[in-house]
C-alpha cells in the first residue's frame, strides 16, 4: 500500500522489483488487499503481453492512513521517559 500511496498506479512487475518479493508472495498480498477493497485491479494487454496494474481505492488510502496513525500513536505512547 505504501507504494500505491505515492503512485497513481503500479504494474505487477514494478511492485515485484520494488518490494523484492516472489510472484506468489506478492500475488497473495495483492489478492488480500483486493478482497478488502483496498485496491483496484486493471488487466489489459500491451501488444501481446498481459499487463496488470493496481490502483489504491479511497477505502484503501483511508485504511492505510489510519494504520500509520495507529503506529505513530503506539510509538508515542511507548517512548521512554526521562
Amino acid at each position: 500500500m505504501s507504494v500505491l500511496m505515492v503512485e497513481d498506479s503500479v504494474d505487477f512487475s514494478t511492485l515485484k522489483d520494488t518490494l523484492q518479493l516472489t510472484d506468489g508472495n506478492l500475488a497473495s498480498h495483492l489478492r488480500a488487499l483486493e478482497e478488502a477493497a483496498y485496491l483496484r485491479v486493471e488487466k489489459q494487454f500491451i501488444g501481446r503481453k498481459p499487463n496488470t496494474t493496481y490502483h489504491a481505492t479511497d477505502a484503501g488510502r483511508e485504511a492505510f492512513k489510519n494504520h500509520l496513525n495507529a503506529l505513530e500513536q503506539l510509538i508515542l505512547n511507548n517512548r521512554p521517559t526521562g
